[in-house]
């Protein structure tokens, strides 16, 4: 553990708004990382769909796997610097593997060149400005034809008189891309990398946080709700200007943004000017040092993500009708290790508490249990802001903002951290209030109220849909709203989710437990990278061809979705009396 340096009482100017001044570069540190991480995630499915020209079957599987693994990586990423790095050289090393994803994200080559497949022939697809929207053409027989899509999922052939020359039955047409191997894989490089290098970084900078303040000190809560306003403000800022720049630039123009944010990251830990001398500093050393070794180990590791995401990329779906059985086995195998491990890991931790613990511990890792298991619904919905909403804004949406200029489909993500900045303060005053009359919610009641509030922000968007206009868009503040709903539904579940969990587990596990937690939003990210391929959408060359269908597709999946989400959430407030007697008394 690191050492806390012995100190008097701090006078005013060791201070920051009554913290230890150390916090500061702590929280400017996660503002950049979280810069560069939140800029990227707004680009990643578009850049899947647009630039190499993936189906949505594939850039949401991808998005998923991408996600999921980012939540994976910091239990080996705290494991290692607990025992061998310290925090501080962990972040340092996390950071610079990062901000080398990022760039190397620039270097994506020639957009994917699209093709479409009938009549058993390959035959290229231009792309091509007509009166300011884009079109697809394709030449059969001699004759050049423009691609559009029909209600019935078949492709009209048009003619330059705007007559169907043909019409091609929606099984014997298929759309795909002509991709280089080499891009790709340095695609898949970069992505690996990020995945590795925050698996250093996000657990260890908050470790770096916790030992700021002695055990005991009531500023602890207060301390860590200033560092997560970091995260927030950071993805205020990339959400915004890593689209603007990919849009007016180029693609590596957004990811190059991203690149040094993570750069300035690292540089704020790494000159510090001795200002974070003895906290998360290495454990006393019980032998050779191992760092280099670690360092070397983890950078060949970036091949284990790599295999796992071309696996998810060239991975066959489930037939038709096959059943759970089928789409098991058809899963990845990221997704059948995900699924596997849940499933077996959480039983096999209950069987475990009945037998080493107490009656009550039982019961309290019964709750915990079954929270979690409620968490991965909420974050599976949630998360369709980096998937499915995003395309959804890109193709469905009408992004004038009071008809003064337009915003991209990625800078869309950029109203749920605003909410979440203007709304944290609210949300924290109102639980005091309702605290001090003895009113406030219980843990149970806040998850339910969360899932209820995730799926309403779906239904909301549903009713916006039918206010279409005749593009079959709908106007830009009903995703806004779908976005102010979600907020406020993270802030019901989010802020109380880790200090459940070390309130109701079995102190000699809590950090498996830790585990476990972030585990279920592994498998939620995963889960929503599925749920975003149910609403895919038929494209050539990356575009829609028929936005009827699409703006039909992607309500009937959000309003299935949405009333999942609130009936569960229902079915939570329902026994969460029964849940809190469980908890005996943690709230």
């Amino acid at each position: 553990m690191a050492s806390i340096p012995a100190a008097g009482p701090p006078s005013a100017g060791q201070l920051w708004f009554g913290h230890p001044r150390q916090l500061a570069r702590l929280f400017t540190t996660e503002l950049w990382e979280r810069f560069g991480f939140y800029g990227m995630r707004a680009l990643l499915v578009l850049y899947l769909t647009k630039h190499f020209v993936f189906g949505d079957q594939a850039g949401s599987g991808m998005y998923g796997a991408y996600m999921s693994m980012v939540y994976l990586t910091p239990f080996i990423g705290g494991l290692l610097a607990d025992r061998f790095l310290g925090s501080k050289r962990a972040v340092k090393f996390g950071a610079i593997v990062m901000s080398l994803g990022y760039f190397v994200l620039c270097f994506g080559g020639e957009t994917a060149k699209p093709v479409a497949t009938f009549d058993g022939i390959t035959h290229a697809v231009s792309v091509e400005d007509v009166a300011g929207k884009e079109r697809r053409f394709v030449v059969d027989h001699g004759a050049r034809l423009q691609i559009r899509g029909n209600d019935d999922g078949s492709v009209a052939l048009l003619a330059p008189d705007g007559t169907t020359a043909r019409t091609i039955a929606k099984a014997d047409f298929a759309s795909d891309a002509v991709r280089s191997p080499m891009y790709i894989a340095i695609m898949l490089v970069a992505l690996s990398a990020i995945v590795v290098g925050n698996g250093f970084f996000k657990p260890n900078i908050s470790t770096m946080v916790g030992a700021l303040y002695a055990k005991g000190d009531r500023r602890r809560d207060a301390g860590f709700t200033i560092f997560y306003m970091g995260i927030n403000l950071g993805s205020i800022g990339s959400q915004i200007l890593c689209p603007f720049l990919a849009v007016a630039f180029g693609w590596w123009a957004g990811f190059g943004l991203a690149a040094v944010g993570m750069l300035i990251a690292w540089a704020l830990i790494q000159f510090d000017g001795g200002r974070l001398d003895g906290y998360g500093e290495a454990p006393a050393a019980t032998g050779a040092d191992r760092s280099i070794a670690i360092y070397v180990a983890s950078i060949a590791a970036i091949a284990i993500p790599w295999l796992l995401f071309s696996n998810t990329l060239t991975a066959v779906p489930a037939a038709a009708g096959s059943g759970l059985g089928g789409y098991l086995a058809a899963l990845p195998v990221l997704g059948k290790a995900l699924f596997a491990t849940f499933v077996v890991g959480v039983p096999a931790i209950l069987i475990w508490s009945y037998r080493a613990g107490t009656r009550v511990e039982f019961q309290m890792m019964v709750a915990a249990m079954v929270l979690i298991v409620f968490n991965v619904t909420f974050w599976t919905l949630f998360e369709q802001a980096g998937s499915s909403l995003t395309l959804f804004a890109d193709r469905n949406t009408e992004l004038s903002i009071f008809g003064l200029f337009n915003i991209s489909a990625g800078q869309t993500q950029f109203f749920n951290a605003f909410f979440i900045v203007a709304l944290a303060p609210v949300f924290a005053a109102m639980w005091a209030a309702l605290a001090r009359r003895g009113m406030e919610p219980g843990i149970p009641v806040k998850f339910g109220i969360a899932l209820v509030g995730v799926g309403a922000g779906f239904l909301f968007l549903v009713w916006g849909t039918h206010f279409a206009d005749s593009s079959f868009k709908v106007a830009v503040w009903w995703l806004a709203g779908l976005y102010l709903i979600h907020s406020m539904a993270e802030l019901c579940i989010s802020p109380v989710g880790l200090s459940m969990i070390t309130k109701l587990s079995i102190a000699r596990i809590v950090g498996m437990m830790m585990g476990v937690w972030f585990l279920s939003i592994s498998v939620a990210q995963y889960i929503g990278g599925a749920i975003a391929q149910i609403a895919s959408v038929a494209t050539v060359g990356g575009e829609v061809t028929n936005l009827k269908v699409s703006l039909e597709t992607y309500a009937g999946v959000f309003q299935t979705i949405g009333l999942v989400a609130a009936g569960i959430g229902l079915l939570l407030l329902a026994i969460s009396p029964f849940l809190k007697r469980l908890m005996h008394g943690v709230d």
